[in-house]
């Protein structure tokens, strides 16, 4: 075994270690580490701050690990989507906006509406279909439609759309009971506090976009004038 698959391993175990028992269900150290970094970066998001992006990368290197041990296939490939996913969205967050200035939030237009739509529910068949047929999951619908609707909501987010907290919210409202159900309470409770802060962050986007739009007609209004 090498240096670094030794570093790996020693990792892993201490992971995969149990850092406390509640219950009678034990918590290991790597839901632990997912819990504090996942808390931290929906703090962020619904603070608007860019750094939100690198913890959550965090995060969901922590949570692949804590799901695929847990059976949750579809929710730990999730993670790694949302890894690649967060590196375009720290990028997109920086430079997406006209002339790569840092995105402003918008909304979702409605053919983005029915796009999202119908992703949503090809995706969520194939998903089921796929996590049934290839897996040992005995909650492959529920797998299947959190992860489609956490894609959905983390597209919302890469793009800065105000939506993006809708579809999460309808997410964790099946999460919550999902994780219970596989004995992960500590990420359960995660998700309850992330309804709190989906809503927090829900009502700071909307503050957030209503001066984006005053400021932006102000600015219009002096350029007419000027002209």
């Amino acid at each position: 075994m090498t240096l670094i698959q030794g570093w790996v391993q020693a990792f892993l175990d201490a992971a995969n270690s149990v850092a406390f028992t509640a219950f009678g269900v034990g918590t290991t150290w790597g839901e632990v580490a997912g819990f504090a970094t996942g808390l931290l970066c929906v703090w962020l998001v619904a603070r608007n701050h860019v750094l939100n992006w690198p913890v959550g990368v965090v995060s969901s290197g922590y949570y692949l690990l804590v799901f695929w041990t847990a059976g949750l296939f579809a929710d730990s490939v999730l993670q790694l989507v949302y890894i690649a996913l967060g590196l375009l969205g720290w990028w997109s967050w920086l430079h997406g906006g006209e002339q790569r200035t840092e995105l402003p939030i918008t909304r979702v237009t409605g053919y983005q509406w029915g796009v999202l739509v119908a992703a949503g529910t090809a995706g969520t068949l194939l998903m089921a279909l796929v996590v049934r047929h290839a897996t040992t999951s005995t909650v492959y619908w529920f797998d299947a439609l959190t992860t489609v609707l956490s894609l959905l909501a983390t597209w919302g987010q890469v793009r800065r759309k105000l939506e993006s907290w809708w579809l999460w919210i309808a997410a964790d409202l099946i999460y919550v009971p999902l994780y219970l159900s596989r004995d992960l309470a500590l990420t359960a409770g995660l998700y309850l506090l992330f309804l709190g802060l989906c809503g927090y962050g829900l009502l700071a986007w909307w503050r957030l976009l209503a001066e984006q739009e005053k400021a932006r007609s102000t600015r219009e209004l002096v350029v007419e004038r000027v002209a």
